[in-house]
């Protein structure tokens, strides 16, 4: 057992100080402007989180691709770039010696039709269950858009450590392109991209070196990594450990963990072995196993939802983080409560609209959450009692537009 609080202070193997155990996770702020740029409610939200006393956070999706995104607003980052917004963005989000870093992503074939008719991905193969019919089958990447596409996340990071931003973070789960090259079920390549494990790797660990060559060995990289991708025949929990090692011995500065995506979305869902949910960590067992291979430090993000339970998980050593995602849409000072009061205990309640489908059509415990950042964006405080159906409202206004504007495009 260890002799850890949430306020002890940790050192990264580079040297870079990070002065608590609280790590807001990414979350999909949706606030970009139509040039996919930020603006002033990015540093309202980051401010307050900065204020709030949490110790690193993490941005929501910088998209490395403006053709490919994601989501309809979604952050980009690269020469087109209107750059005084980041820097006031990572200038706001630095303040009360608080660490920003940005999570660089490339959605791959998690592309909705209505942003665009056909995405990438390592192979031609469509996305599976209930959201198929929202997404197109994409294209097979071709080699040198592999190459390209690991330019473009170093091109981004390279431009976020001049932003002033603290490090960055490469988005490696979830089911977006990292993953889907990790993912057998999804990368069916016959060239140095696909096939064995090895292979599959290849991507994520030639997107690290293009990174750590771009930015040098004093700014952080590390990476959201999938525990498993919990579907059959998909990224497993024991070619997860090898990609640790391997990204441990390439030299990562940190990674969190996580697990699911569109098409299993555990991480959005909370579902999960009851073990886990009783220990309000859904993947706490996986970074036990973890932590016997190698010690780069850990995040274990989702399901914490007491200062109990938080210090439980670091004092057993398998964690050096605690991940937190949900608690900062509902309280932005949420951090300092939770190292002031032992008992503290984070207030949620189960959501829906009373009909499941819709639940899922709109990501339901997502978009209800953007919701409240929103409102800490407008300098207004999160609404514990929102109503399920006006956040449903506000997914259709926005998908709504955006739909129309693609038509007519």
């Amino acid at each position: 057992m260890n002799n850890i609080e949430l306020d002890t202070p940790i050192t990264l193997k580079r040297g870079q100080p990070i002065k608590n155990r609280l790590f807001k996770s990414a979350m999909s702020e949706q606030l970009g402007d139509r040039h996919h740029n930020p603006g002033e409610e990015f540093t309202n939200l980051y401010g307050a989180w900065a204020r709030g006393g949490i110790g690193l956070a993490i941005t929501g999706n910088f998209m490395v691709d403006r053709e490919q995104l994601g989501e309809p607003k979604n952050i980009v980052l690269d020469e087109k770039s209107d750059f005084v917004q980041f820097e006031n963005w990572a200038k706001a989000g630095t303040q009360n010696n608080t660490q920003l870093w940005v999570q660089l992503n490339h959605p791959g074939k998690q592309v909705p039709n209505f942003i665009h008719g056909r995405p990438v991905a390592p192979s031609a193969l469509p996305l599976e269950g209930a959201l198929q019919k929202n997404f197109n089958t994409p294209r097979e990447l071709k080699n040198k858009e592999i190459e390209d596409i690991i330019q473009q996340f170093s091109l981004s990071a390279k431009l976020a450590k001049k932003a002033g931003f603290s490090g960055v973070q490469i988005h490696g789960a979830h089911g977006y392109l990292v993953n889907q090259f990790l993912s057998p079920r999804h990368n069916q390549r016959k060239d140095k991209w696909g096939g064995s494990l090895e292979n599959r790797m290849r991507f994520v660990l030639e997107i690290y070196q293009a990174i750590r060559e771009t930015v040098g060995d004093d700014f952080p990289v590390g990476i959201k990594l999938n525990s498993a991708d919990f579907m059959r025949g998909g990224f497993s929990e024991e070619e997860s450990m090898i990609v640790v090692k391997k990204l441990d011995a390439a030299g990562i500065d940190l990674i969190e963990i996580s697990g699911g995506s569109y098409e299993a979305p555990i991480m959005a869902d909370g579902t999960g072995k009851k073990s886990s949910l009783q220990r309000e960590a859904y993947f706490l067992e996986y970074a036990e196993k973890v932590r016997k291979l190698v010690d780069t430090p850990l995040v274990v993000t989702g399901g914490f939802r007491s200062s109990k339970a938080m210090r439980q998980a670091l004092t057993s050593g398998a964690t050096d983080f605690i991940g937190l995602a949900r608690p900062m849409a509902l309280d932005p000072n949420m951090p300092h409560k939770a190292i002031q009061d032992k008992s503290y205990q984070v207030q949620s309640r189960p959501l829906t609209t009373g009909f499941k489908a819709l639940d899922k059509m709109v990501l339901l415990n997502m978009s209800w959450y953007e919701v409240q950042l929103a409102r800490i964006a407008k300098g207004k405080s999160p609404k514990l009692n929102l109503s399920e159906w006006y956040s449903t409202l506000i997914v259709f206004k926005h998908l709504g537009i955006f739909a129309f504007r693609k038509r007519r495009a």
